[in-house]
């Protein structure tokens, strides 16, 4: 049985990466300046106009997939008799995951015969690309459908997620920050450094002064955890801030002798409620 690998929307992978490999993706919705959009990988809204549009207050919204969607693709590669692997955006951030889980099994009573894997990655961003990455390397090269499950289960908690955000408001929004920390934090230029855990949620880690160290930071995170980097492809996304993301794959490049870098913005989803300026890094250790 042939296997296809579906993703979604919040794995921030480039959109010409996805066309190229011709892989299906599963899209968040989001509503911004009073419509609903897709999140099409920069494709209608470019991602610059959206961070702008935020710079200028508007605050977009965000919604998880619904059960139907995910049906629907699930079916249609249920018709086609692939098995099918979902690679979703973390639990701990969406309920997305329970509604794939629902049009799972909705599909596999009208198709008993249907092969359906569904994997919470606990990851975000291009921390999920990432194992997207290695996902779709591995089926192009020949490998079967349960050694694919077996490395993504098996790796998935070993990828780090480090990012630092500019603006602390949106993490206050989103619950992450309290509207003190948040207040006495932009006056002192405070900058948070933030990881994902095992389960998948954001967590606050350590506060610095200023950008340039809280960038700093997230490459003395890499140095502390990183392993094997000769055999790695890294990965760096950011809210509309390409030269920050250059300045930290600079400092990557002169550290450590890694495979490649991949660069990407932070979608309209993800980027709703960590904003502008975020910058992020993604690699393998031992675990988070």
């Amino acid at each position: 049985m042939q296997t296809v690998i579906i993703i979604d929307s919040c794995s921030d992978l480039p959109f010409e990466y996805v066309k190229q490999h011709d892989i299906p993706v599963v899209n968040f919705t989001f509503h911004f300046k009073g419509n609903d959009y897709t999140d099409d990988l920069g494709q209608t809204i470019s991602y610059k106009d959206f961070y702008d549009a935020i710079r200028n207050g508007e605050t977009p919204t965000t919604s998880q997939v619904n059960a139907q969607t995910y049906t629907d693709m699930f079916r249609k590669y249920a018709l086609e008799g692939k098995s099918i692997i979902y690679l979703c955006f973390s639990s701990a951030l969406s309920g997305s995951y329970n509604n794939s889980l629902l049009a799972r099994d909705m599909i596999t009573e009208e198709f008993p015969e249907a092969d359906i894997t569904i994997i919470d990655t606990k990851s975000a961003s291009l921390g999920e690309g990432l194992l997207v990455y290695h996902a779709i390397d591995m089926l192009e090269k020949g490998a079967s459908r349960e050694e694919i499950i077996d490395w993504v289960e098996e790796n998935k908690l070993k990828l780090h997620h480090w990012f630092t955000v500019e603006d602390l408001g949106h993490l206050k929004r989103g619950g992450r920050l309290s509207g003190t920390a948040a207040f006495v934090g932009s006056i002192l230029d405070i900058k948070p450094v933030l990881n994902v855990d095992d389960e998948g949620r954001l967590i606050p880690r350590i506060k610095v002064k200023g950008r340039k160290k809280a960038l700093r930071t997230l490459i003395e995170k890499m140095e502390e955890n990183i392993i094997n980097p000769e055999q790695q492809v890294v990965a760096i996304s950011h809210g509309d801030s390409p030269d920050d993301a250059d300045y930290l794959a600079e400092l990557i490049r002169s550290k450590f002798p890694v495979k490649d870098i991949i660069i990407n913005s932070i979608g309209p989803v993800i980027g709703s409620h960590s904003g502008p300026g975020t910058i992020a890094l993604f690699f393998f250790g031992k675990n988070r």
